[in-house]
């Protein structure tokens, strides 16, 4: 294994930020938790002393987070390693955080597969989401003005062998490279979906919403032009814009939300997406940390519904399970106010009982998926667009190319 154990990633298109040991570390729940997260990161970088020449963003002390979509129960962490590889922009670096000197780094070992993978259902089964899924239509069909819920099921996988989280990521890396793969204390994904970006005073994202998935007889094209033309994913689509658009605002000078949204193509799923960008107008930059933003947008359309307090009281009534950090926000910091947060979507929770390669078997795998409801939602085809957004990590288990 690598130093240090388990890694931590950030990784699209071959760049980004791996990490591993753990300098520092909080656990945090509750609804202040973003707030209570940023000071916290606040407090280690103004105890830390930094030498950094190369003076790109992710260089120097770097957090790795992944915080609960809920308010309760909610657990949230932050985890700064020892040690961060990163690359931007064709540069390359390597940071050691709370060590004068870096140990010699040892061949790994090598990757172990999981072995067999079986499936089982979880909290909330594929027949309990329809049922879920049929009555928050039949609630938004009434009065009561919800426009739109996002409602989640889990999967549970088990592995033969524990299983090695480098075996998930690079599988995920290879067949997602423009979704952004990530590993958070134990939660392992690929989200085609960016929060927020924080670049300088420059912030942006990119929202998801409106889904179809490659069906025989259909060309990409064709499936293209029908997401397009959906009202029912064109509505569900301009919820989620919105709901990030209108929330981000106060936090900046100039902001830019394309009228129209473009199609995402990846290997499972068609999505509408829109590139939101602004210009922060807070001068030093204490008032728009990124997860203050994020607290701010969190949770968005995207992942919650519309209007919000309403979808997320449904949500807790309708799912009957406890997302966990799945559709939370999930990325990194860096000591300069830089970094990323994505939605933790397309994702698992690992939990091995053992280390890989001891010759203890047993791994448990708990899978995510969740789609958009609005009024004009069909169960069925709810059930399949979540069975289509298991399939990143059902495939990058079972190594299937």
């Amino acid at each position: 294994m690598l130093p240090g154990g388990t890694p931590l990633s950030w990784v699209r298109d071959g760049a980004g930020l791996v990490g591993w040991g753990c300098a520092a570390r909080l656990e945090v729940s509750g609804p202040d938790r973003f707030e209570r997260a940023d000071h916290w990161w606040q407090q280690q970088c103004e105890r830390t002393e930094v030498v950094d020449p190369v003076g790109l963003p992710g260089c120097g002390p770097v957090a790795f987070a992944s915080l609960a979509f809920a308010d309760h129960p909610g657990h949230s962490v932050l985890v700064v390693p020892e040690v961060v590889v990163g690359e931007r922009d064709g540069v390359r670096w390597l940071t050691t955080i709370g060590t004068d000197s870096v140990e010699p780094v040892h061949e790994p070992d090598p990757v172990h597969p999981p072995g067999t993978v079986s499936y089982s259902d979880g909290q909330l089964s594929a027949t309990g989401y329809r049922e879920a899924v049929a009555e928050a239509v039949r609630r938004m069909r009434g009065p009561g003005g919800l426009r739109k819920v996002v409602l989640a099921h889990d999967l549970v996988a088990t592995t033969s062998e524990p299983l090695d989280t480098r075996f998930l990521l690079q599988n995920l890396a290879a067949r997602y490279p423009s979704c952004w793969t990530f590993a958070v204390d134990g939660l392992v994904g690929a989200t085609p979906e960016l929060l927020l970006e924080r670049t300088g005073y420059e912030v942006r994202s990119r929202v998801l919403a409106g889904t179809t998935w490659p069906r025989e007889g259909h060309s990409t094209e064709e499936l293209a032009a029908e997401l397009l033309a959906s009202e029912k994913n064109r509505e569900e689509h301009a919820c989620a814009a919105e709901s990030l658009a209108v929330r981000l605002r106060p936090f900046c000078s100039d902001l830019i939300t394309p009228d129209e949204p473009e199609v995402l193509q990846l290997r499972n799923v068609l999505h509408l997406a829109t590139h939101v960008e602004g210009k922060l107008s807070d001068a030093d930059g204490r008032a728009a940390t990124l997860l203050r933003m994020a607290a701010a947008v969190h949770p968005t359309a995207a992942v919650g519904g519309t209007p919000t307090p309403d979808a997320v009281q449904l949500i807790s009534e309708l799912e009957t399970m406890d997302r966990g950090r799945y559709a939370g926000p999930v990325g990194w910091l860096d000591g300069g106010g830089n970094g990323e947060l994505g939605l933790a979507l397309r994702c698992a929770q690992v939990e091995n009982t053992a280390a890989p390669g001891t010759g203890r078997s047993g791994g448990g795998v708990r899978l995510f998926a969740g789609c958009g409801i609005v009024p004009g939602s069909d169960p069925d085809l709810e059930v399949a667009e979540a069975e289509a957004k298991l399939l990143p990590i059902r495939e990058a288990l079972e190594g299937l190319h």
